[in-house]
């Protein structure tokens, strides 16, 4: 059974940091490359950050970088989401997901991922 399970999502105050994990199972993990999405509240689901493991090439969305750090273990099958200097603008829920590797340059296209996990939410304090 294929699994993409996030956690580390909470409640946090405005400057603070929140790592978020995602534990993949059921599909060989060198072959997929993870991608981080959110959803704020009424608004549409939105890259975050993007991974491949096969040669550790990393992605960011304009709004994140220089704040959020995405890194793979691949011994463990997990991707993580260091957030740092978080803002209210950053509240959403945080999904990950698989892509195959060989998926086109464009990350942030939702309908090319064939894995999501359930979300975590991710809510930050004025």
């Amino acid at each position: 059974e294929v699994q993409l399970v996030e956690s580390g999502g909470g409640l946090v105050q405005a400057g603070g940091s929140l790592r978020l994990s995602c534990a993949a199972s059921g599909f060989t993990f060198d072959e997929y490359a993870i991608g981080w999405f959110r959803q704020a509240q009424g608004k549409e689901r939105e890259g975050v950050s993007y991974i491949k493991s096969s040669d550790g090439g990393t992605y960011y969305a304009r709004s994140v970088k220089g704040r959020f750090t995405i890194s793979s273990d691949n011994a463990k099958n997990t991707v993580y989401l260091q957030m740092n200097s978080l803002k209210p603008e950053d509240t959403a829920v945080y999904y990950c997901a698989a892509r195959p590797v060989y998926s086109s340059y464009w990350w942030e296209i939702l309908p090319e991922y064939k894995y999501w996990g359930q979300g975590t939410q991710v809510t930050v304090s004025s």
